[in-house]
């Protein structure tokens, strides 16, 4: 918590002295910085970033292998945003839906099948980014950032007017609606992430072999469902901020 404290000013008044861990800092002047967070995204980073490398570096007219499966994914992350968003104006909203689906998803499995214990560091361990609140929390104020963008630069100030819908008492609870949006997001994902591997985690110990392995699986399962619900919640707030009002027709 204490990076997030720090974002708004709060060093000296911490939010909440619970932990879920040990973590590893970086201090850079009177800020902390969650160092085994950033090293865990910036793994996955280079896994997407490989990937991308070996699905383009021979562009065929007939996909095939990597190039196939990276053209399904982008096929399916266009879908995601078209259902969301809107013929009219998806397109450009595809990669930020995308990286937001695809960071969530090998994140999420990365806590599953990297064997992230075996990776000493002091004082802490690695975990899977999103086993981390401070990961959840910024990708949700990115998300919030983009559809207020989105809303904006398609409106102006006129974007507000919707608040207003369809009575101005409306107006207290569509301002409480954006501040929950982002906490919804971050802590639906935190809390689902965290209570699988804790989870497998319990029963790897009790029972060492078969009995985690289905659950393991599930874990898999539902790991994905989290990465797509996030991408198309995103993705769904954006095309609510891009909807045209009845007035403005």
């Amino acid at each position: 918590m204490e990076v997030l404290d720090s974002l708004f000013g709060l060093s000296s008044f911490p939010l909440a002295e619970l932990e879920v861990g040990k973590h590893f800092y970086w201090e850079i002047g009177n800020y902390k910085l969650h160092g085994q967070v950033f090293m865990a995204s910036w793994l996955v980073i280079a896994i997407l970033i490989v990937a991308s490398l070996l699905a383009t570096r021979n562009i065929q007219q007939v996909p095939s292998g990597m190039q196939n499966f990276m053209e399904y994914v982008l096929d399916f992350l266009r879908g995601v945003a078209k259902d969301q968003i809107g013929e009219k104006e998806y397109r450009q909203w595809v990669p930020f839906v995308g990286t937001l689906f695809l960071f969530i998803f090998v994140s999420n499995w990365s806590g599953a099948l990297v064997p992230w214990g075996l990776i000493e560091i002091p004082d802490s361990e690695l975990a899977a980014p999103t086993n981390d609140i401070n990961t959840t929390v910024a990708l949700a104020l990115l998300t919030s950032i983009a559809y207020f963008f989105a809303g904006l630069r398609k409106k102006g100030l006129g974007y507000f007017a919707g608040y207003a819908e369809p009575t101005p008492i409306m107006v207290p609870f569509k301002i409480i609606e954006d501040f929950t949006k982002p906490l919804s997001l971050s802590f639906r994902l935190f809390g689902n992430i965290l209570a699988d591997e804790l989870v497998v985690a319990v029963l790897v110990l009790l029972v060492p072999l078969f009995v985690p392995l289905p659950l393991m699986v599930l874990g898999l399962f539902l790991s994905a469902i989290q990465a797509l619900i996030f991408a198309t919640l995103a993705a769904s707030y954006i095309g609510e901020a891009l909807e045209e009002h009845g007035h403005e027709e």
